[in-house]
C-alpha cells in the first residue's frame, strides 16, 4: 500500500525531472524557439524545492514538531 512518505520521495525526483521534460517536448516539437524553452529547465527544481520545504513547514513534520 502506498502511504504518504512514500508519495512525497517519489514527487521530489519528478517534479525536478518534469522541467526538463517540457523543455525537451517544446524544442523537439519545434513549436518554440530555444530562448522560449531555456527557463522552463529550473521551473522543475523550483517546484521540487517548493515541494520539499511545503511539506516541511505545513505537512506532518511541522505538525509533530508543533505538538512537542
Amino acid at each position: 500500500m502506498l502511504e504518504r512518505p512514500d508519495a512525497v520521495l517519489a514527487a521530489i525526483p519528478l517534479l525536478a525531472v518534469s522541467g526538463l521534460v517540457v523543455r525537451s517536448a517544446i524544442a523537439m516539437t519545434g513549436v518554440a524557439t530555444g530562448l522560449l524553452a531555456i527557463p522552463l529547465a529550473p521551473v522543475g527544481y523550483l517546484a521540487a524545492l517548493v515541494f520539499v520545504f511545503r511539506e516541511l513547514l505545513t505537512g506532518p513534520v511541522a505538525t509533530a514538531a508543533a505538538e512537542t
